[in-house]
């Protein structure tokens, strides 16, 4: 009988200290939401009248390889346009839609406007499903004629969409992750 009970002690020490050991594995592991990766933003402009501007950024081969294309553009003067924002990552096959993605996840994203360019106004165009701007879609006007400079944009991760003058477009308040930004030559004549 002793040499029962020294075995059952024994083999549950055994079992105690196999179970001491195991690690501890979440049972439903998150998964973090990945930086989306951009390699083509192209901003289409389009006027009431005349004709559509194009700004471009493609880095095809990714950051940190050859340095990235960016097309800036001539707009009219006295002129409003329509903004259309469309990014791509072409290094997937077939070539990722991020647009979409930033869509469906437009709670967690917000692309903001900055210029050196007095007079030019960038207005969203577009919200999520808080009332709060995304920016895929924009209104754009200029000035007078003889301005240029630059027009800045950058997409954020995870701002704080309700941090003071976010929502108006100030950037200095949203936090969050950038997931690119893209400085444009622009003229206005």
């Amino acid at each position: 009988m002793r040499q029962i009970n020294r075995s059952f002690i024994s083999a549950l020490l055994f079992v105690c200290l196999l179970s001491s050991c195991k690690e501890d594995i979440p049972k439903d592991p998150v998964i973090p939401n990945e930086e989306e990766l951009i390699t083509t933003l192209y901003l289409n402009l389009m006027p009431g009248t005349g004709q559509l501007v194009t700004l471009s950024f493609e880095d095809l081969d990714g950051a940190g390889g050859a340095a990235p294309i960016i097309k800036g553009g001539t707009l009219a003067p006295n002129t409003t346009y329509e903004g259309i924002l469309t990014l791509f990552n072409e290094l997937e096959d077939p070539v990722g839609d991020i647009s979409v993605e930033i869509e469906d996840e437009a709670l967690d994203h917000q692309f903001f406007f900055q210029t050196d360019i007095p007079g030019l106004d960038v207005s969203y165009n577009d919200q999520d499903s808080e009332g709060n701007p995304i920016g895929l879609r924009t209104i754009i006007s200029t000035p007078d004629s003889g301005s240029s400079g630059t027009l800045t944009i950058t997409l954020r991760h995870e701002p704080d969409k309700d941090a003071t003058g976010v929502s108006e477009g100030d950037i200095s308040n949203a936090g969050g992750e950038t997931d690119i930004q893209v400085t444009f030559e622009i003229d206005v004549q």
